[in-house]
């Protein structure tokens, strides 16, 4: 049973990977491009938030912060000191890492709302500091003019965005495999016991406070990368990566996604970017017929999308096992 659910997620994976390498060649029109990017990206930070939240049971406000940290961080390495863009970008998902062992010691023994609490206060904390260090950060007005990516002989900007959305195929592929291997290491599963049964897994000798830092800073290594990257494909870094706007969406896809699943939020990512982008045109409504969806969405499959998607997923397997015995049936017959 474990070997066949690898195999049709490996069918799956493949099948993904091919679109995701297909769709800038058959969607040529620039601004879908960037909604592609931005897709990608929400979908790397919002399936990194799935591992604290949904998988490590932290309900973790602080993610967002990681993710302009990692912003900030491309942005002051790559402008303010002049270090190599590609280099910033994983220097960035280093300091949000570092932001991430900051934020875990206060709550190693906390709980509930107090996480939410000490979590969001420290986003708060970091959105000051920047708005405050105006010399440095460019205080509200954010900094602007950021250093793009570059290749010797190869101009990122001015290539449809092509090499932009490539690099976020990468990033994004990165990030799942990564955390996929974690999630299924014996590491993901104390993590998820701890999530499960708290007091039954440290009994069991898993420490608490060890494995809420490393769901943390495993969740916030690839959400700075993310926001590393956005900062070089944007090139702007301001205070509105902080806002409730980006809070928001990538709240709605992570719960239209389905917690827990990894590959739930990367589809949300997609869907609700586009669907997002299409209502433009309504104002307001827009918000209203997004959380309307996103309501029903949770009543219909409380798992999210994903949910629906593994229902369809498991028809199938049924489908395909049902002609393979009869096959085999007829041919022993």
């Amino acid at each position: 049973m474990i070997k066949t659910e690898r195999s049709f997620e490996g069918v799956y994976l493949a099948l993904a990977i091919g679109a995701l390498l297909i769709a800038p060649f058959i969607l040529t029109e620039s601004y879908t491009r960037h909604l592609l990017i931005l897709a990608l990206i929400y979908a790397v930070v919002a399936s990194n938030w799935d591992l604290s939240l949904g998988y490590g049971g932290l309900f973790n406000f602080a993610h967002l912060a990681f993710f302009s940290i990692g912003v900030y961080g491309y942005g002051i390495m790559a402008k303010s000191i002049g270090i190599s863009p590609w280099l910033a970008i994983p220097l960035a998902g280093l300091l949000s890492v570092a932001a991430a062992m900051i934020v875990a010691v206060p709550i190693l023994r906390l709980g509930g709302i107090y996480i939410i609490l000490v979590t969001f206060a420290f986003s708060q904390l970091v959105l000051q500091i920047v708005v405050s260090q105006s010399d440095i950060t460019g205080g509200n007005m954010g900094m602007v003019g950021l250093p793009p990516l570059k290749l010797p002989g190869y101009n990122f900007v001015r290539d449809g965005k092509l090499g932009y959305y490539f690099g976020a195929v990468i990033l994004l592929l990165s990030s799942t495999f990564f955390l996929r291997w974690l999630v299924n290491s014996p590491t993901g599963l104390s993590i998820v016991a701890l999530r499960d049964n708290a007091d039954y897994a440290v009994s069991r000798g898993i420490s608490l406070a060890k494995q809420r830092v490393i769901t943390l800073t495993a969740s916030a290594l690839f959400t700075g990368i993310a926001g590393g990257y956005y900062g070089a494909y944007i090139r702007v870094a301001s205070p509105d990566a902080f806002g409730m706007g980006l809070l928001s969406l990538l709240l709605s896809i992570l719960l239209v996604g389905g917690t827990s699943t990894i590959y739930g939020p990367i589809l949300a990512a997609f869907l609700l970017t586009f669907i997002s982008e299409a209502m433009v045109d309504l104002g307001p409504w827009r918000h209203m017929i997004v959380a309307v969806m996103i309501v029903a969405v949770l009543i219909f499959y409380p798992g999210g999308i994903w949910q629906a998607a593994t229902g369809f997923n498991e028809f199938l397997k049924r489908r395909l096992g049902g002609r393979v015995a009869r096959k085999t049936s007829a041919q022993s017959t």
